[in-house]
């Protein structure tokens, strides 16, 4: 009697101690989360963000899952865990881990050539056309430039995935095949469409399956197009323009599919989140598992395929000494910690997801503004509330550096419009600019004279439609009617000898245009007429 008498009351002084130790555990988790939820709110004011979403995942649990502001700004919609938003770019990492589950099936590997399983692919180089593997989709190394092609896809387009494929073997390199770094989101295109010519089924159908069902991810879905007319709970996308907050039209880049269609919540990125950390487990039953892609895969696109540089803000600031991209996923250093991360934007919304493995902690911020200021400063206040790393105030720091950028860049574009010949005029009449001209890999764009101005229509792509304002000499400037977009691009007229148009280039008017508004590499030719 004794002896069970002692023996209990080990047993409840263990449990006191558990118990207590969990409370200790929750409560410093409930003063982070405060804190994180403080910076939320301030970053929510000093960046013009009506809305944003967070959950943060450590030790397989979902310790904060919280909602702040509006879905839309002007209503009384409240964000929550389940809003949807787009989480565009991030949608890499699960076409990735897609792929890698028909790796450890067998189906493929990632070496095997993309021509063997697609053989109308085709890139500028036959060399890089015939070496080109699944890997090398992943890793942004193809040679092309920074958002080659995206104007194929962005704004919405009418060109389909046939398009996109038969059109690519006209884009330049710029660098020589898996020497440089260029983010590109067309090669994710081909990569869905890997997975489909593998399963027989559409890539929204796979990832559904593959990913969505077997995570209890309920409210994602593939593209914006899939959800359904009865959820209102789907978050508005925003563009802050001449200090006002704009709503703005959005389909959570349908077109992008497999590089960056998919919608979601941060009560699902979660589960996502879980099954990255538990290096590809979707559920564990007693002895048995239930997998994705297995730990090889898991280690495979972490692994750094393609470097880049280390600013040295990076380094003084997060302590950052390698940086490079594996198959999804962006990794680099944190402070010590081995960091896998993504960030996902569209016009008006964006994303980040974060990942320490060895902390078997994780976080998703989504945003229905495009504010990357917003999500750098609050992945890093949780990082460093969830590291214990010394406090600092990252959402002043971010909205300072957000005002200075504005203010640097006005002061480039005023300095701009001063060197121009105000006296200049084009060298030919107003209707001889007027036409049809054709770019291999894009298509027709057109230019219309209407009374005494001129007007551009990309042909595949209804959104951009602008007035052509002279600049100086043969050059316009083609102002875009819908302002949100942020992408005025500079139209230069070349003339042969005999004063003929002999082709048009164009290039964005201000250095913080959207990547993929790859003006730059279109060479607009004129039609015969």
């Amino acid at each position: 009697m004794k002896k069970f008498s002692l023996i209990t009351q080990y047993v409840l002084l263990l449990l006191c101690l558990l118990t207590s130790h969990l409370s200790v555990a929750q409560d410093i988790n409930v003063q982070r989360n405060e804190k994180i939820s403080k910076a939320v709110h301030l970053a929510m004011k000093k960046l013009q963000v009506p809305g944003i979403a967070i959950a943060v995942v450590k030790d397989n649990k979902v310790v904060m899952a919280q909602g702040f502001g509006v879905t839309q700004y002007g209503t009384e919609q409240k964000v929550n865990a389940d809003t949807l938003f787009g989480i565009a770019s991030n949608t890499k990492a699960m076409t990735a881990a897609i792929l890698a589950s028909l790796v450890d099936e067998g189906k493929l590997t990632w070496q095997t050539k993309v021509i063997d399983i697609i053989p109308e692919f085709q890139l500028y180089d036959a060399w890089v056309t015939r070496e080109f593997t699944i890997v090398d989709l992943l890793s942004h190394n193809s040679g092309l430039g920074l958002g080659a092609g995206d104007l194929m896809i962005w704004p919405q387009t009418t060109l389909s995935t046939i398009d996109i494929i038969k059109r690519m073997k006209y884009l330049r390199p710029v660098s020589s095949f898996r020497s440089e770094f260029a983010y590109d989101n067309l090669m994710f295109i081909i990569a869905g469409e890997i997975i489909t010519k593998l399963t027989g089924k559409p890539w929204q159908e796979v990832i559904q399956e593959r990913i969505f069902s077997p995570l209890h991810m309920n409210h994602t879905r593939a593209k914006y197009s899939l959800i359904e007319q009865s959820n209102h709970n789907v978050a508005s996308a925003h563009v802050p323009l001449d200090g006002k907050i704009n709503v703005v039209g959005s389909n959570f880049l349908e077109k992008f599919s497999s590089a960056g269609s998919v919608a979601s919540s941060v009560n699902d990125i979660s589960q996502w989140i879980k099954l990255q950390l538990n290096h590809g487990v979707i559920n564990k039953n007693g002895d048995k598992e239930t997998r994705l892609f297995s730990e090889k895969q898991s280690r495979k696109m972490w692994q750094p395929k393609t470097l880049l540089g280390v600013s040295q803000t990076a380094t003084k600031n997060d302590k950052t000494h390698f940086n490079a991209y594996g198959l999804g996923w962006f990794l680099s250093d944190f402070h010590g910690y081995k960091m896998a991360h993504h960030s996902g934007g569209i016009l008006g919304m964006v994303s980040k997801v974060v990942l320490i493995p060895e902390e078997k902690l994780g976080l998703v911020i989504l945003t229905n503004q495009q504010s990357g200021y917003a999500f750098n400063a609050l992945y890093r206040e949780i990082l460093t509330q969830y590291l214990n790393l010394p406090a600092r105030d990252w959402v002043s720091y971010y909205a300072d550096l957000h005002d200075k950028r504005l203010t640097k860049e006005k002061s480039r574009l005023a300095k701009a419009k001063n060197k121009i010949d105000k006296n200049s005029t084009p060298s030919l009449p107003l209707s001889s600019y007027a036409g049809t001209y054709h770019d291999a890999w894009y298509g027709d764009i057109t230019i219309t004279q209407k009374h005494d101005k001129l007007e551009m229509q990309f042909s595949n792509t209804k959104a951009l439609v602008g007035e052509l304002e002279h600049y100086q000499y043969n050059t316009f400037i083609v102002r875009w009617h819908d302002r949100t977009l942020e992408a005025d691009a500079f139209v230069n007229f070349n003339l042969t000898v005999g004063g003929e148009i002999s082709n048009a280039t164009m290039n964005a008017v201000s250095t913080l245009t959207d990547f993929s508004f790859d003006f730059q590499d279109l060479l607009l030719k004129p039609k015969k007429k």
